[in-house]
């Protein structure tokens, strides 16, 4: 067959698709009452007009959804799954009235506990129809892990079982409404999502086509041991704490150390792993103030650069690269807490994913307290806690290298992970892609032979945070989807998927306060790693077009 009619079959069935899907639209409703699925019910199937839509208060919440809108007409239908005793997973699936003919499942962040509808709405948006679930318990705010205390079914609902029932849930969903089951099955998912992703990729290889993996939270333990590292760094002793005025300190002398070695000085950190930025050169000489750090304060960021180690100094997990400590959503979120002092350090993020993950899914213990954490005897009882039979690393984490059977039916990742995270160090990203090459026998890191690259690639993203923001160049269709596969991570992966055209750059764009509804800044292309931007010395640096990777 040749190209043309090969794509002309192609168009053919996708009309066929769209056409199915909608003379089928007006039986939503009967969903409810006509489908059987395998230990799970259809609690609702509600034809949902264009326009906006507000997602339902959680128990416990203290604030209201925010409603979602700009939405195309959709089928909502909303299943629970009770696949053990313990098991109550919440899964919605979304069928827009112009379905693209393709599946795409959305990723959770934290310890999950609602479901994304964010991420639902931008996947119809694009025209998927899209699932996504809550991982079997209910949060309002993802950082509370009391709900695992006494139920290892929920744990291992929420480490990998609540992603294959959303799955063959949605598929049967679909299949049903539309008459045809979807062309090409896709997920995305950054953060817990990211660790999602790849659990999918790992466990379920024959489900999905192509996957996005953001930011990921994969190799668990030894990333939830570093939140508690860091909290003990500033707990060392009262002066320990790093008060805000300190991060921007902090954040100047690394800009003024490595900012310019991409070529231009933007207040963007373009080569984080060529920097060498020495923290020392901040220690006070001539009494405390907010331009330096005291013998204390030097100490726990050292600490929090190095990331964990054990009592033999051997590393547990990477530390987080220096750039946009003082950024809105950086540390003063993450790690030190809004401040001023150490009373607000249990306010952070990693405070709060910290304590939690050993409180309620290590020790049973609601009293637990983070500063007694070992990192040699604690460490190996978490990884070896027994979960229904199974050791709780292999319920919670997606470090597996062997991606042969993924990658056996075309199937292609797309990794990406912002340079200034303070929520999950890059390195552990770069960290997966290394085990990946040994695997599959490649021994330079620039994979020549395009052995990984064939399957797998990742994109660093300089001065972007956990997922978004940052100060760097920070959307590129993660999000709400974008013009083309040039800037839109996802369009870039069906494009690879569906053509075969792999993805050798994607542009990412800064805009005025990081709203794609303001002017753009700048643009970078995003490089796969280990190639990184460069600017060429001549044109607008503020095009990515004068950019190059290397």
């Amino acid at each position: 067959m040749s190209i043309r009619a090969a794509a002309l079959a192609s168009s053919a069935m996708l009309l066929c698709f769209v056409a199915n899907h909608t003379a089928r639209a007006a039986g939503c409703e009967s969903l409810a009452t006509s489908l059987t699925l395998d230990h799970a019910t259809v609690d609702a199937a509600t034809s949902i007009p264009a326009g906006s839509f507000t997602p339902p208060t959680l128990p416990g919440a203290t604030t209201s959804p925010t409603p979602i809108t700009g939405l195309p007409a959709f089928c909502r239908v909303q299943i629970t799954s009770r696949p053990t005793s313990d098991s109550e997973i919440e899964i919605e699936v979304w069928l827009p009235t112009d379905w693209n003919g393709k599946y795409l499942q959305v990723g959770n962040g934290g310890f999950a506990g609602n479901v994304p509808y964010s991420a639902l709405g931008n996947g119809i948006l694009r025209g998927y129809a899209v699932a996504g679930t809550n991982d079997g318990h209910v949060d309002p705010v993802n950082t509370d892990a009391s709900w695992a205390l006494g139920h290892p079914q929920k744990i291992i609902d929420f480490g990998y079982r609540s992603l294959k029932e959303t799955t063959d849930k949605a598929k049967t969903v679909i299949k049903a409404y539309a008459g045809n089951a979807p062309q090409y099955s896709y997920f995305a998912g950054c953060s817990d999502g990211g660790r999602e992703a790849l659990m999918e990729s790992q466990r379920y290889p024959e489900d999905f086509d192509g996957i996005v993996v953001g930011d990921p939270a994969n190799n668990w333990i030894p990333l939830l041991a570093q939140h508690v590292w860091d909290m003990q760094a500033l707990l060392v002793s009262t002066g320990s704490y790093i008060p805000l005025g300190k991060l921007t300190t902090i954040t100047n002398a690394a800009l003024a150390a490595c900012d310019a070695e991409d070529g231009v000085a933007d207040g963007v950190i373009g080569k984080p792993r060529q920097c060498h930025f020495n923290p020392n050169e901040l220690l006070c000489t001539a009494g405390e103030n907010t331009d330096c750090l005291t013998p204390p304060q030097l100490a726990a960021v050292k600490r929090i650069y190095a990331g964990p180690h054990n009592s033999e100094g051997q590393s547990v997990n990477p530390g987080f690269l220096p750039g946009a400590e003082a950024y809105a959503g950086g540390w003063s979120a993450w790690i030190t807490g809004p401040g001023p002092d150490v009373s607000t350090l249990t306010q952070s993020l990693q405070y709060g994913f910290g304590s939690n993950f050993f409180k309620y899914m290590v020790f049973d213990d609601p009293n637990w307290d983070l500063k007694t954490l070992n990192f040699d005897e604690d460490l190996a009882i978490a990884y070896s806690k027994p979960v229904d039979g199974q050791a709780l690393e292999d319920v919670l984490s997606s470090v597996n290298p062997d991606l042969r059977p993924f990658s056996g039916h075309n199937g292609k990742i797309i990794q990406y992970h912002g340079t200034t995270d303070a929520a999950i160090p890059p390195g552990d990203s770069i960290e997966y892609r290394r085990s990946l090459l040994s695997f599959f026998g490649v021994h330079d890191q620039r994979d020549p032979a395009n052995t990984v690259g064939k399957f797998y690639r990742l994109f660093l993203v300089p001065g972007m945070q956990h997922c978004s923001g940052g100060p760097g160049a920070n959307n590129f269709g993660q999000g709400a989807p974008l013009a083309d596969s040039d800037h839109d991570v996802i369009k870039a992966l069906e494009a690879w998927v569906e053509q075969g055209r792999a993805p050798d750059r994607i542009i990412a764009t800064k805009y005025t306060s990081d709203d794609p509804k303001q002017p753009a800044l700048f643009t970078r292309p995003l490089c796969p790693y280990p190639a990184l931007a460069t600017w060429n010395g001549n044109g607008d640096s503020s095009d990515a077009a004068n950019w190059s990777c290397h």
